[in-house]
Order: structure tokens, then C-alpha cells, then sequence
């Protein structure tokens, strides 16, 4: 096998099955980043080896991986030939074969700056952050997907927008949800020292979690904490677009504070009448007097349907919701693997968990 350093700045012909796209790597880029550099929309999250929605299963070639988390590709699936795209580098011509394959071209990706312009608490740890977008710039994306920001030292941070795209023929902006992680060095900042009117640089749009228009299966959207926030993107677009697909939202926090925009969705719910909402409460106090759903987000989901094979699921959160809910829906409740689509929030400390 070719080694990493031997493969210079080779270019290599990547083919996925079935859809017959294919693009050229250049260099040592990415699988992922030569898809993304050529408008070619495979699934991805993260993009730095941690949340595993990128993986593919690998037909032929050789690749090399760099430092991963072991629970995003385990070493027996590494052996059974499947790949992180993310932080794999062809050493030849890879065929990979992913279901999820979308056409990104329309959507550029571009840095930019923007401006903070309201700051707002949702909750004790939740803060509504809006920021307006050069006007002369047109921003387009998918609902669901997300920006980065680029920090000073050039670490990044992403976050998905809450708005659906429409909203910016009337306003450019963007509407973020960030949860304060006490240490964190970004969100310490967005709590604390944060002013509006402040410069920051962004660049997007990113991910492959979007609704699948071409689809007129019933939808289950599953969102845990801040993963409302695409959530809300695709409620909003839904509306927007007039898809009356049956939809069931359940929504989890630990305590009811945590469903953050609760009534936001009991709202819409009466506007959208193929729209049913199930709160969902993992550690409800007495003093909270919770009567609603108890216990485990992705469980409610378990008990409310028996088959989920001819549906899709939309899920969006904790690394630990959707990983549970991809196995048991999979697993237990029939659903194709190509149907469960992923946007699993893995924060900096998620990132340096146990390496492959």
C-alpha cells in the first residue's frame, strides 16, 4: 500500500455509488473537502472526525485516516472497509458508496463578516444571537445547515441558523441558539463580554442535514436542547413551502425551561394542522409540575411507533440522543439507514474524547 507521504500532491478520482457523481482530490485535502470544493453533497457534521455522520462505506481504493474518535469509527468498522471522509486522504482512486448524495453547488461557501445585532436570553443557558449579514452579499443555504465562526486564533466554532432561508429577502441575518458551556472560550464570550454592534467572521453554509423535498414520506423530527435550532430552520421552511408531509416533532430537555421556544411550537402547531408536538422531560422537579412525556427523548419515539420503515428521520442534538436514536430506529424499528438524517452537536470537549 502506497504510504501518506508518497502520495504528494497526487490527484485521485473519487466515485460514488449509486448516484455515478465523482470529483477529483487535489493535494492532501479530504475526501469531504474535495466533495465540498466540487459541489458534490455528501453527508458530513462535524468535519473534524468526532460525530461520525460522515461515514461511507469505502468499495475500492485505499485511504489514509488522521486522529478520529474511536465512537465515531471503531477499528472494526476501519477493518470492514468503512470510512470517515472527513479526515480520510485517498493514496488512490476510491469508490465510496453513500445514498445521501446531494447537489451543493448552488449554495457557494463564503467567509464573511457580520454583526451582532440583538442578543437575547431564552433561557438561564440559552441565548438567541442575530446576526446581520453584508447587505451587498447574498447568503443562501439549505434549512438546517450551519456557519462557523472563525475565531482570532483561528479555531472555529459552528452553529446551525434557526431561520429558514426565505427570511432573507426581507432581512439579511442570520438567527443562532448557543448554549453556554461554562470554560468554553466562545460561548464565556457570547455570556459575558458580548455586545451588540460587535464584528465577528463566519464562513458557510455547511452540513448535509436539510430536508429531502424530493420525499413525501411522514417525517419525525427529534431534537434535543439546542439541536431545536435547525429544527426550527425546517419547521419554518415547511410553512414557508406549504409541505403538508405528516410531521411529529418531539422535542427533550432536562427540565421544562430547557424547550426553550416550548410555546414557538405550540403556536405553529396551530398553523400547521400535519404538525403534532410531544415535549419531552428527562428530570422534572416537583416545583417544575411537569403533567407532560417523561424520560428519554429518543425513547418517546420507541413508544409512540411501532415501524418506522416508511418513514424519515430528522435528528438533531446531542451526540448521545442521535446515536441512540440511529441505532434503535434502525435496529428495532425498521427504518432504512439512507432515511435517518443527522446533525449530532459535538462540542471541543467531544472532540478530544478517545482516539481510533
Amino acid at each position: 500500500m502506497t504510504r501518506p507521504e508518497d502520495s504528494g500532491a497526487a490527484a485521485f478520482q473519487i466515485s460514488v455509488a449509486p448516484s455515478g457523481r465523482s470529483f477529483q482530490s487535489q493535494g492532501d485535502e479530504t475526501i469531504l473537502a474535495a466533495a465540498i470544493r466540487s459541489g458534490v453533497g455528501l453527508p458530513y457534521g462535524c468535519k473534524d472526525g468526532a460525530c461520525g455522520s460522515c461515514k461511507c462505506k469505502k468499495l475500492s481504493g485505499s485511504v489514509a485516516h488522521a486522529n478520529h474518535q474511536a465512537k465515531a469509527l471503531s477499528a472494526d468498522e476501519e477493518a470492514a472497509g468503512f470510512v470517515l471522509t472527513c479526515c480520510a486522504r485517498p493514496l488512490s482512486d476510491v469508490v465510496l458508496e453513500s445514498r445521501q448524495v446531494t447537489d451543493e453547488s448552488a449554495y457557494p461557501i463564503k467567509k464573511m463578516p457580520v454583526r451582532v445585532s440583538t442578543l437575547e436570553k431564552k433561557s438561564h443557558d440559552v441565548m438567541q444571537v442575530r446576526l446581520q449579514l453584508p447587505a451587498a452579499d447574498t447568503f443562501r443555504y439549505h434549512a438546517g445547515q450551519y456557519i462557523e465562526f472563525i475565531l482570532r486564533d483561528g479555531a472555529r466554532r459552528a452553529y446551525s441558523m434557526a431561520n429558514a432561508p426565505h427570511t432573507q429577502t426581507t432581512a439579511a441575518g442570520v438567527e443562532l441558539h448557543i448554549r453556554h458551556l461554562p470554560g468554553g472560550k466562545f460561548t464565556d464570550h457570547v455570556f459575558g463580554a458580548m455586545k451588540e454592534k460587535e464584528i465577528l467572521r463566519v464562513e458557510g453554509p455547511f452540513g448535509s442535514f436539510f430536508l429531502r423535498e424530493d420525499s413525501d414520506k411522514p417525517i419525525v423530527l427529534l431534537a434535543s436542547g439546542t439541536g431545536f435550532a435547525p429544527i426550527k430552520a425546517l419547521l419554518a421552511h415547511m410553512q414557508f413551502k406549504g409541505i403538508t408531509r405528516p410531521t411529529t416533532l418531539y422535542w427533550g430537555g432536562r427540565r421544562p425551561h430547557d424547550l426553550y421556544m416550548h410555546q414557538w411550537v405550540v403556536e405553529l402547531a396551530t398553523q400547521m394542522p400535519q404538525l403534532r408536538y410531544v415535549p419531552v422531560v428527562s428530570d422534572a422537579l416537583p416545583e417544575d409540575q411537569w403533567t407532560g412525556r417523561t424520560g428519554f427523548v429518543h425513547q418517546a419515539v420507541l413508544d409512540d411507533f411501532a415501524d418506522l420503515s416508511g418513514h424519515q428521520v430528522y435528528a438533531c442534538g446531542a451526540p448521545i440522543v442521535v446515536e441512540s436514536a440511529r441505532t434503535a430506529y434502525t435496529a428495532q424499528r425498521g427504518l432504512p439507514a439512507e432515511e435517518f438524517f443527522a446533525d449530532s452537536f459535538t462540542s471541543e470537549a467531544d472532540k478530544h474524547g478517545p482516539q481510533a
